[in-house]
């Protein structure tokens, strides 16, 4: 199966989880086989080019379940600390 080619990803895309209605982070660098993307509380994180599943209209869209276990977790906790007030 041929990989699908994505459309070109620029430097302040929103980054979301597959699913997702909140954004976790913002891409910082665009690389050939990867993303920086600033995630909240835990800084510049690197994002492998095959868990990007679509960009669409500013947004790419990562399938989480394709990262290392911390880089899942830092996307679980990168909104927890604004529910309160």
């Amino acid at each position: 199966m041929a990989k699908k080619k994505l459309p070109p990803i620029d430097v302040g895309y929103q980054a979301f989880a597959k699913g997702a209605e909140e954004e976790f982070g913002a891409v910082r660098q665009v690389r050939p086989q990867e993303l920086v993307v600033y995630i909240e509380d835990a800084g510049d994180t690197t994002i492998p080019m095959s868990s990007v599943l679509e960009v669409v209209e500013g947004k790419v869209i990562v399938d989480v379940q394709r990262l290392p276990e911390s880089i899942q977790q830092a996307i679980a906790k990168a909104h927890r600390d604004e529910d309160y007030p």
